[in-house]
């Protein structure tokens, strides 16, 4: 079980939230691969181990700390980032993040070993099985979506870096529509919008944070650029 103190990196909150409590299958329109690549790289951002260099109308992703974060899923990124022969704009590295080999079973794994989530095997179409991944303890999506509705349905400006950050990944991929009324989303644009930008929560949107924000919407664009 996730103890109180455990904070879930955002990778493992989108996922949670995009899959289906009781089949542990994805919610139907969501961008779950983006999603991760870009929750991935807003990660990063969080534990300053990146930052963004503007240059012109381009942003490059600048390597800031190779040290290890103690996740093996976010390390990977860092060392492709450090491997990398010459730097890319942030799309690139949501894309490559977004291809890493059985990603979604990694980040599911994840979750499954803090006590969230447990993998089982199901049948589609008669003659295949696939892992899904179900959930067992519901208090820890109850918990961010608390954090979620506290920040759109109310007009504090107290909102949690990593709550702020979810809020846009959510957002630009479709993963709010699923998780709360698309007419009571709707009533508060307004308010998701400052939250995107940054105008409900004032100081709170430092540098690192307002970069994470950025990676977290570069995720919705990102099915228009590959294609």
């Amino acid at each position: 079980m996730v103890k109180p103190s455990e904070t879930l990196h955002l990778y493992e909150e989108y996922l949670l939230l995009a899959l289906r409590d009781d089949t542990g299958t994805t919610e139907s329109g969501v961008s779950l691969g983006f999603g991760l690549g870009g929750a991935l790289l807003a990660d990063l951002m969080l534990l300053e181990r990146v930052e963004i260099e503007q240059e012109k109308k381009r942003s490059f992703l600048k390597l800031l700390d190779v040290s290890s974060t103690g996740d093996s899923l976010l390390d990977e990124c860092l060392m492709k980032l450090h491997d990398a022969k010459r730097r890319a704009v942030l799309s690139t590295w949501v894309q490559r993040f977004a291809s890493i080999r059985k990603l979604k079973h990694r980040a599911a794994e994840s979750l499954c070993d803090r006590g969230v989530l447990k993998c089982e095997q199901s049948r589609f179409l008669l003659l295949f099985t696939r892992e899904v991944y179900p959930e067992v303890n519901g208090r820890v999506e109850k918990e961010i979506l608390a954090r979620l509705k506290r920040a759109i349905f109310t007009q504090t400006s107290d909102i949690e870096p990593n709550t702020l950050v979810l809020v846009s990944l959510a957002n630009s991929t479709g993963l709010l529509k699923v998780n709360f009324d698309k007419k009571k989303l709707k009533a508060r644009k307004d308010r998701i919008d400052k939250i995107v930008s940054g105008e409900a929560v004032g100081a709170a949107a430092q540098a690192a944070v307002q970069a994470a924000v950025q990676a977290a919407a570069m995720a919705a664009i990102m099915p228009g650029i590959v294609a």
